[in-house]
C-alpha cells in the first residue's frame, strides 16, 4: 500500500517471462481479495518485474488435464478484476501476450512503454483466447479485435493506442499510471469511485459474466475434442511446427 493506503501496488514478480500459472493468478487473487474493502483505497497500479509485462498463461496448463482448472481460475480472476471497487490501472513493458494481456484486458486504463507488444497468439496453437474474446471487444471495435483473435499478430505500442487498445505511450509507464492516479484518482472519494464503477460496468460485468461461461464451455467441450487443438499444443511443448489435420 502506497500515499497512506489510497494505491495498491501489485507487481508481476517472475521474469523474464512472467507466466500467468495457476500459482500466479492465486497470488493475483489473493491479494485482490485481500484488499478490496481496504478503507480509502482509490486505486491499483499493476505492473511487471522485468523487461515484459507477461508472455502469457501456461501452455502446461492448457492441456487437456489440467485446462478446465486453469479456464476456471483465470476467469474467475477477470470477475475479481472488473468488480473491484477501485481502478485497476495497469503498466505495460515488453511483451503482453495471451493471457497476460487476458489479465491487462480486465483491468482499466493500460500505460505501455514504446517497446511494448500486444498480441494474443493462441491460434497459432490450435486454440482461442476465451477471455479476450469477451473482452477485446469492450477497448476496440469488433473487426480490430477479430483480428487480432483470428490472426494471432501481436501490435505495438502505438497501433494499440490508435485502437483505444492503450491509453497512454510513455517512455516510464508505471511513472505515467501514477501521474494518472495523482492527477485523476487521489483527490476523489472512494465511496464515490466504488459507486461509479458500479454504475458505469453494471451491464458489462452481467455480459461478461454470460459470456465468459459460455466460452468456457466452448473451449472444453467443442475445441479441446479437436485433433488440431491437441496437435498445437503438443507441437508449441515439442518445439516443432504443427501439422493442422483440420479436424
Amino acid at each position: 500500500l502506497e500515499f497512506d493506503g489510497a494505491l495498491l501496488r501489485l507487481r508481476l514478480a517472475r521474469p523474464k517471462a512472467n507466466i500467468v500459472d495457476a500459482a500466479m493468478i492465486a497470488a493475483l487473487d489473493g491479494a485482490l481479495v485481500a484488499y478490496r474493502a481496504q478503507p480509502g483505497l482509490r486505486g491499483v497500479l499493476l505492473d511487471a518485474e522485468g523487461p515484459n509485462f507477461s508472455f502469457g498463461a501456461s501452455v502446461e496448463e492448457h492441456l487437456p488435464a489440467q485446462c478446465a482448472q486453469m479456464l476456471a481460475s483465470l476467469h474467475a480472476l477477470v470477475l475479481l478484476m472488473i468488480e473491484f471497487p477501485a481502478p485497476i490501472l495497469v503498466a505495460v513493458r515488453g511483451q503482453c501476450l495471451g493471457g497476460g494481456l487476458e489479465v491487462a484486458l480486465a483491468g482499466g486504463p493500460i500505460f505501455a512503454a514504446p517497446d511494448a507488444q500486444f498480441g494474443q497468439p493462441e491460434m497459432k496453437l490450435g486454440v482461442f483466447a476465451p477471455a479476450a474474446s469477451v473482452l477485446l471487444p469492450y477497448r476496440v471495435n469488433q473487426p480490430f479485435a477479430e483480428d487480432l483473435l483470428f490472426s494471432g499478430r501481436s501490435i505495438a505500442a502505438a497501433e494499440a493506442g490508435e485502437a483505444g487498445l492503450v491509453h497512454t505511450v510513455f517512455d516510464d509507464p508505471e511513472t505515467a499510471a501514477l501521474s494518472y492516479f495523482n492527477q485523476h484518482l487521489a483527490g476523489k472519494s472512494a465511496a464515490a469511485l466504488a459507486c461509479a464503477l458500479a454504475a458505469a460496468r453494471g451491464a458489462m460485468v452481467r455480459e461478461v459474466r454470460q459470456r465468459l461461461a459460455e466460452v468456457e464451455q466452448l473451449y472444453l467441450d467443442r475445441l479441446m475434442a479437436t485433433r488440431d487443438a491437441n496437435e498445437g499444443l503438443t507441437a508449441f511443448l515439442g518445439k516443432r511446427k504443427p501439422q493442422w489435420e483440420h479436424r
